[in-house]
């Protein structure tokens, strides 16, 4: 399983979900460019000393990382899906693509997806933050894997 995160702006996001994956041996793919600089201090201080410990791919851009050969299905986070997280049935080498925090993923990308997943909000909520959406549907995701 993969994280995808697409073009993201925040760097203490990016940072979190590194660690988020050194800590669940989940590989992170950063498709860019992104909206900082990436020795950021704040990418630094979010991702803490597990940077070095995650399997981190940088992509140069979302054409280099779609022509690639990738295993299992792109599965999008997105408030415009159509099916809750936890009704999708996840496979071993699905890669969760998350967009970025300001204007989310383009049409492509949506294309692109194999599944368009949403977190029903309450009420006027209408969006979580990416590092905690994506924590969210991870965590789904392995535990139907039972890892």
């Amino acid at each position: 399983m993969r994280l995808v995160l697409f073009q993201p702006d925040i760097p203490q996001n990016t940072g979190t979900l590194i660690r988020l994956g050194a800590a669940t041996a989940t590989a992170v793919d950063v498709i860019e460019p992104c909206g900082f600089v990436w020795a950021d201090k704040h990418l630094k201080r979010a991702g803490m000393d597990y940077l070095g410990l995650a399997e981190v791919v940088r992509w140069p851009s979302w054409q280099a990382y779609a022509a690639a050969t990738h295993q299992g299905r792109l599965v999008l986070l997105t408030t415009r899906g159509t099916e809750p997280y936890w009704r999708y049935t996840f496979g071993p080498d699905d890669r969760i693509l998350v967009g970025r925090e300001s204007a989310g993923v383009e049409a492509e990308q949506h294309a692109a997806a194999h599944a368009r997943l949403l977190i029903p909000m309450a009420g006027a909520a209408r969006a979580l933050n990416v590092a905690v959406a994506a924590a969210m549907v991870l965590g789904e995701a392995l535990r139907q894997q039972a890892v």
